[in-house]
């Protein structure tokens, strides 16, 4: 099977190919931290993972994308680039959240125990995602205040990672919680999207945002210019 993988959702860009065969995979990978320019800087980086790993569009399998949380027009990138080649190739698609993304990526850190994803979603909120100890998704994602999400976490959640780990336990210490944090700059990446599609050996029919924010843009109210 071969698995391209993109992912935009958040603080980074990632595409990576994943070749598999016989039981033996390959996987070529480029990945970049930035808060914007997503939309620029993906499709070189798709182009190189194609051509490092020898493999032309119309043998592509799978296209799998993360389908947020994370920035409103981030998340639109990664989902429009993978619809868009899907159509022109006739690979099936595949996509899960970004959160789930992240836990596949801590678990070496987790020592098996519950843990919870938290991302700061600035105004007062997090991105929150509570999983066990192999990355099974318990509750989440969700948008929820620090205060809100304290309650949720397990006695036996002792550790919690991304940019908003520290903001949630500080409200867990309010509660007499005490949860370590790590890694604070924590990103989903397209490779371990790629082993998560290539292990799931399941598809989608289409791929559609996950938003658990309404947009910051707003329309213009009736009391605003007339058209003519």
């Amino acid at each position: 099977m071969n698995i391209l993988a993109l992912d935009t959702s958040m603080g980074a860009c990632s595409a990576a190919v994943l070749r598999e065969s016989g039981g033996a995979t390959t996987l070529v990978v480029r990945e970049e931290r930035m808060a914007r320019g997503q939309a620029e800087a993906l499709m070189p980086m798709l182009a190189e993972v194609m051509n490092e790993a020898k493999l032309d569009f119309a043998e592509l399998d799978l296209i799998a994308a993360t389908l947020g949380p994370g920035s409103f027009t981030g998340v639109r990138i990664a989902i429009a680039a993978a619809r868009g080649l899907a159509l022109a190739t006739d690979a099936k698609l595949w996509g899960t959240d970004s959160l789930t993304v992240m836990a596949q990526s801590v678990l070496a850190d987790c020592a098996g125990a519950p843990f919870a994803i938290s991302v700061d979603a600035h105004r007062g909120m997090l991105y929150l995602g509570i999983f066990d100890g192999a990355g099974a998704q318990l509750d989440g994602p969700r948008l929820v205040s620090p205060e809100d999400a304290a309650p949720m976490l397990s006695e036996n959640l002792h550790v919690a990672f991304g940019s908003g780990a520290t903001i949630l336990a500080e409200a867990a210490s309010n509660r007499k919680m005490q949860i370590e944090t790590s890694l604070p700059d924590l990103q989903p990446n397209a490779a371990t999207l790629a082993a998560l599609a290539l292990q799931s050996r399941a598809t989608l029919l289409t791929l559609r945002p996950l938003y658990l924010r309404p947009p910051d843009a707003k329309p213009q109210s009736s009391s605003g210019v007339a058209r003519r």
